[in-house]
């Protein structure tokens, strides 16, 4: 996984861009309008259900379109929320909070969408010792804060993105001339380069998981589009050897069925690619 320090710099990253992206030469709207030293206060409403997320980035936020802004938090981020509370008041230069506004409310709503979502999915799991994870399907550009948010959710992040560890998926199976050349030109490639990258193999059926587990050198195995039975003959195959990780159309209705066969971890693309943003608004008091 990647570092806090390289974590840190894709927040700062992904704020950059979306203030350059959105103020660009100014906020004219206010500047036409708003005194330069008028002062403002204004809260962060929710009008909404489920887990809120992203309070944490909004600081940062505020903080990176002015520093003089003072930010209160009454609700942390990971808490359930619903119509009606405030979750934060900001106060300072008016023309600085509604510079901020909306880069916080879509930040905001995202990232508790997704943790709203997260939360769901970990509740299903209840009583399993199986892990939900997210995948690298996340919105071009901001993937730190959804991956932060599944995070806030109660779940755990996958590999952040093509360089913090190895997954042979299908394709690269196939080029590679199958799975056990290319777990050996992986291997050797990492000793050639001193990386010390986990490896997770993909299985498409048990004749692959029996060759995968002649190899060394594998961390996980990734079950992919398996049905329940042959999921449970894969997790008994594979015993303490290695992980095992479930992926490949898992929905909320067949979560915890895929969760009873046993498996570490369960990867789900819908954690991020596939919800709705929770409703809040800034408003001015």
């Amino acid at each position: 996984m990647i570092s806090e320090q390289q974590f840190q710099k894709e927040l700062q990253l992904i704020i950059t861009n979306a203030i350059r992206e959105d103020v660009g030469d100014g906020d004219h709207s206010s500047l036409a309008c708003i005194p330069e030293l008028e002062n403002g206060k204004a809260k962060l409403l929710v009008k909404d259900t489920g887990v809120i997320a992203g309070v944490e980035f909004a600081k940062m936020i505020f903080n990176f379109v002015d520093t003089n802004l003072q930010v209160d938090v009454l609700i942390q981020d990971g808490v359930e929320v619903t119509h009606g509370d405030v979750v934060l008041t900001v106060s300072g230069s008016s023309q600085s909070i509604l510079k901020s506004e909306r880069l916080v409310l879509n930040a905001m709503q995202r990232m508790s969408a997704i943790a709203t979502k997260t939360a769901f999915y970990m509740d299903l799991l209840k009583g399993t010792n199986t892990k939900i994870l997210d995948t690298r399907k996340t919105t071009p550009g901001i993937r730190a804060i959804e991956k932060w948010a599944v995070k806030i959710g109660g779940g755990e992040n996958h590999r952040f993105a093509l360089y913090d560890m190895i997954m042979l998926k299908d394709n690269h199976i196939d080029f590679a001339g199958g799975i056990t050349k290319a777990i050996e030109k992986t291997n050797t490639y990492l000793d050639d380069l001193h990386l010390d990258l986990k490896i997770i193999v993909e299985a498409r059926s048990l004749n692959e998981i029996k060759e995968i587990l002649k190899s060394e050198g594998v961390h996980r195995i990734l079950i992919d589009n398996f049905n329940y039975e042959d999921t449970r003959k894969a997790v008994e195959l594979i015993g303490n050897k290695c992980q095992t990780e479930s992926s490949g159309g898992i929905t909320e209705e067949t979560l915890r069925k895929y969760a009873e066969c046993g498996v570490d971890y369960i990867s789900s693309g819908a954690l991020t690619h596939s919800i709705y943003n929770m409703d809040l608004s800034l408003k001015a008091f």
